[in-house]
């Protein structure tokens, strides 16, 4: 539970994180955080000599290819949560992650064929009008929301498709991108748009740090998904934009009009359908009563009667 609850606080807290990597662009801060994550990952991976798991990904074209489009797709991921928060639009990366659950249950009736219950396709509708709503009030798509909601799912889809350990896996998709992201940083040094090394020795360090921030929510994560039910996970997981969401009202004083508020209203009304009927689901199964042995035909001795053992 602990661990649950770190992951979920720490990506809570990253709003507060990537404005102090500034003056460095999106960009260049989604590359860092490519490259140092594959720089502190592949450190835990030697301290625990699991390089053969990586090599047996590798081996595997099908786990490569899909790990390398997961990549792709946490990279969108990251970029645009990484824009949203630096451009004043935290509120908007907060409600991404709101709808991310029913997204996630949507993809998983499109490519698994899973069923859903009523009461669960009430809440995918309540949603699909809370769009329509903050569609109004916005005046667009809130398409950055909706980019971090089917990035994140499709992501996790892709996971599903190919479980490996978090920091194997996070091993290997920064892997997959850590040359483009060096291409990119050089790219932006010769325009003279490159922040590391040009700024102060804080901003410097920051930057470095983009990998342990990436890293150790991930295996926090992964801790608690090994030992914390579904139901609770499932939970925990709104703990993470109900920061953002506080935080871009508070620190970041970003309105939250009428319209607005009935929007995200709605979004939390459709979670809350979901997560009750999702637990509600879970309960256990009453246990079936055991009929009382009939002890009538027991013989009786002059004493009393005997004492007789229920245990099988």
């Amino acid at each position: 539970m602990l661990f649950g609850i770190a992951a979920y606080t720490l990506w809570g807290l990253f709003p507060l994180y990537w404005p102090l990597l500034k003056p460095a662009s999106p960009q260049e801060i989604l590359a860092h955080r490519f490259v140092w994550s594959l720089v502190f990952v592949a450190i835990l991976i030697a301290l625990a000599r699991n390089w053969s798991k990586v090599r047996a990904v590798f081996r595997s074209r099908r786990t490569t290819l899909i790990l390398g489009a997961a990549a792709v797709l946490i990279a969108a991921n990251w970029f645009t949560y990484i824009y949203g928060v630096n451009n004043g639009f935290v509120v908007e990366t907060s409600l991404g992650y709101f709808i991310n659950p029913l997204v996630s249950v949507v993809l998983g009736v499109a490519f698994f064929r899973e069923r859903l219950r009523r009461v669960q396709w009430v809440a995918v509708a309540i949603a699909s009008i809370a769009v329509v709503v903050l569609t109004v009030d916005y005046g667009r798509l809130p398409y950055l929301a909706l980019i971090l909601a089917f990035s994140f799912g499709l992501y996790g889809l892709l996971k599903k498709l190919a479980p490996v350990e978090s920091a194997v896996g996070l091993a290997v998709e920064s892997g997959v991108l850590v040359l483009p992201a060096i291409a990119l940083l050089v790219v932006l040094a010769a325009r003279g748009e490159l922040a590391f090394g040009q700024e102060s020795v804080g901003n410097t360090a920051l930057l470095m740090s983009a990998g342990v921030a990436t890293a150790i929510p991930l295996l926090f994560f992964a801790s608690a998904a090994r030992a914390v039910s579904l139901s609770t996970l499932g939970l925990l997981q709104y703990l993470a934009p109900t920061l953002q969401l506080i935080f871009g009202l508070t620190v970041f004083n970003e309105p939250m009009p009428p319209v607005r508020l009935i929007g995200f209203c709605l979004v939390w009304l459709a979670l809350i359908i979901f997560s009750l009927d999702g637990l509600w689901a879970r309960r256990p199964a009453p246990c079936p009563e055991q009929p009382i042995p009939d002890i009538s035909g027991v013989p009786q001795n002059g004493a009393g009667p005997q004492r007789v053992s229920l245990r099988p």
